[in-house]
């Protein structure tokens, strides 16, 4: 694909210029996406991720585990990706993005939250379109103070309900009671839904969003969103390349397993986003 040269903007000529330069706005990759959506590419992530997710849970917490064990270890990082793998294909079913069929969408996403500590599709549907309709500002649900601790006590107090933990404390016992042992069920899933939910949190909120005029930091651009340097290796570990989160607010509708492609340095110059 051939995008147009580097060039100064002004006022008048930013989103023309945006519009001509960003790949993810080039018809021919926008309809690229489609035809891998439609051809079940975003379908069968998603059943990649649950199924692993389901798969390392379930035997995972069929055994005990030594604390000491360092395969255990890395067993955890791999679900703590697995969880967050969860949610960001969640979010592209909020988008649309798993499948061209809206009520697959929805399913996959629901199964994904209710999955992810029993969150709700139909409360988080919403709640992410208000983020991406307000974005860094007071009606942004996921906004918070430029403190990560406070953010973070913010964005947790805010979306987790009482019911969800609750639901979790039952199910605990329910599987205690089973013969599951207690410590593979903190291995599996409360240590790792806890660490991708901070992975989230950190790499998908907090570091794009960030915004603190008492030292500069502040994203000057419409979507009030910064995007890490391109290293799509570190982007994938980190969120599912959601680092590159300007791209993302850019043009939503890409799904995570296509957005490293719309990463492209110049255009943060072109657009005076860096800050």
């Amino acid at each position: 694909m051939d995008f147009a040269p580097v060039r100064p903007f002004t006022s008048s000529n930013r989103k023309e210029l945006r519009e001509s330069v960003f790949p993810g706005h080039d018809p021919e990759f926008r309809s690229l996406i489609q035809r891998r959506i439609r051809a079940g590419w975003g379908l069968g992530l998603a059943f990649l991720i649950m199924g692993a997710w389901a798969t390392l849970l379930v035997w995972g917490t069929s055994k005990s585990w030594s604390w000491l064990d360092p395969v255990l270890w890395l067993l955890m990082a791999l679900q703590t990706f697995l969880f967050t793998g969860l949610f960001i294909t969640a979010h592209d079913a909020m988008h649309g993005t798993v499948s061209h069929r809206p009520a697959l969408n929805r399913w996959v996403g629901r199964f994904c939250l209710w999955g992810f500590a029993f969150n709700s599709w139909s409360r988080m549907l919403p709640e992410h379109h208000r983020h991406h309709r307000f974005v860094g500002t007071d009606q942004d649900p996921d906004f918070g103070p430029p403190r990560f601790f406070l953010w973070f006590w913010k964005f947790i107090t805010y979306y987790v309900r009482w019911t969800q933990v609750l639901l979790c404390a039952l199910l605990f016992n329910f599987l205690k009671a089973m013969g599951v042992d207690p410590a593979s069920m903190i291995q599996f899933y409360i240590l790792p839904s806890i660490l991708g939910l901070l992975q989230l949190f950190y790499f998908g909120t907090y570091r794009p969003h960030l915004s603190d005029p008492s030292t500069g930091r502040v994203p000057d651009n419409e979507h009030r969103s910064r995007s890490m340097a391109a290293n799509h290796f570190w982007a994938f570990v980190t969120c599912y390349f959601f680092g590159y989160h300007w791209e993302h607010h850019e043009v939503p509708g890409i799904p995570w397993w296509q957005l490293y492609r719309t990463k492209q340095n110049t255009i943060h110059e072109i657009l005076d986003n860096q800050s």
